[in-house]
């Protein structure tokens, strides 16, 4: 199960974004949710919207002893009997996205992998402030997505410079991280976790539903959606992991239940990658139609298909002997 952190300085809107996330429909989330003391508001202001809810008080999650609160958690919350799809970690304001990274990376909890680190960026903290940060934060180095809000409240003339001047310094410290530009929070949710159906699991009480229903109506949730590209079929492993290693231009996410071919039989893997972190992990058997799958806010569909095409084409070497030991080596990285 992806487990997804989603980190930013105290009011930067990850509470904001972190409710859009769950009135989305299609996927059954649970969250991890701290807060800087004793009493866990956040927790009040999502609870009765998630099926699972998990609340870590008293301190940030980096510096919880030995990560004992937050392994908790995630073994509680990755159990299959909740059949939940995703986990998100909101984490506090003073909370270390590095670290944070780390704990999840290697956590002992072995349902659960890393599913990106989303740090919310307040375009209107940067207007004010900016020019007395001499260097970019280094929590920039950890994120995976930038969500940068709060751009409508930016003085009109500003508005377009700020939010370049905030990319320019993401940069800096973190030239893959994929940046989008939100308002209140709105990103498309394919970017975070997969959505099985565009409607609420059948057994899921319709608190979501009725959230989007409210007064504020269907175009409070709007959002702009990602654009994805797919393949069928067996691959070789070489070409399987040199996109893996080398994504799309654009791909934030490259997912999928893959037919490989090995020296004597095809083998099952299920592959994702999340910014620049590739987790395989191998099937009992191989799916009966093997897919791939990319997704991304400034994916170019035509350029995208075109190299997942190429993989799809890939010369059927047998054995493919580099190709396997490197598809195993991230299986063993993976675990």
């Amino acid at each position: 199960m992806p487990v997804v952190a989603v980190t930013g300085y105290l009011g930067a809107g990850k509470t904001s974004l972190l409710n859009h996330l769950l009135r989305c429909p299609g996927a059954r989330l649970s969250v991890v949710v701290n807060d800087f003391g004793t009493l866990n508001v956040d927790a009040a202001l999502v609870a009765g919207q998630i099926d699972e809810v998990a609340a870590i008080s008293g301190g940030c999650l980096c510096c919880l002893p030995d990560a004992g609160g937050l392994d908790d958690a995630l073994a509680k919350l990755s159990h299959p009997r909740l059949r939940l799809d995703a986990i998100l970690v909101e984490a506090s304001g003073a909370a270390d996205p590095i670290a944070l990274a780390r704990l999840i990376r290697f956590s002992g909890v072995e349902r659960i992998r890393p599913g990106g680190v989303v740090e919310v960026i307040d375009a209107v903290e940067h207007f004010h402030t900016v020019d007395t940060w001499p260097d970019p934060p280094l929590r920039y180095a950890a994120a995976t997505l930038v969500v940068i809000g709060k751009t409508d409240l930016l003085p009109n003339g500003e508005r377009e410079s700020m939010i370049e001047r905030i990319r320019l310094r993401v940069r800096e410290r973190n030239p893959h991280a994929q940046l989008v530009v939100a308002r209140a929070g709105r990103i498309d949710p394919a970017l975070v976790f997969d959505t099985a159906t565009a409607e609420d699991p059948d057994d899921e009480l319709p608190i979501a539903r009725l959230l989007r229903d409210e007064a504020h109506g269907h175009r409070e949730h709007e959002h702009a959606h990602a654009a994805s590209v797919s393949l069928t079929g067996p691959v070789s492993p070489g070409a399987l992991i040199d996109l893996l290693e080398d994504p799309p231009d654009g791909a934030y996410r490259v997912k999928g239940r893959v037919r490989v071919r090995g020296p004597k039989a095809e083998r099952g893997y299920i592959v994702n990658v999340v910014g620049r972190m590739i987790h395989v992990a191998a099937l009992p058997e191989p799916p009966q139609v093997g897919e791939l799958v990319a997704i991304g806010m400034h994916l170019y569909p035509a350029l995208a298909q075109q190299r997942l095409v190429a993989v799809a084409g890939a010369p059927a070497e047998r054995p493919d002997a580099a190709g396997l030991r490197r598809l195993r080596r991230y299986r063993r990285l993976s675990n």
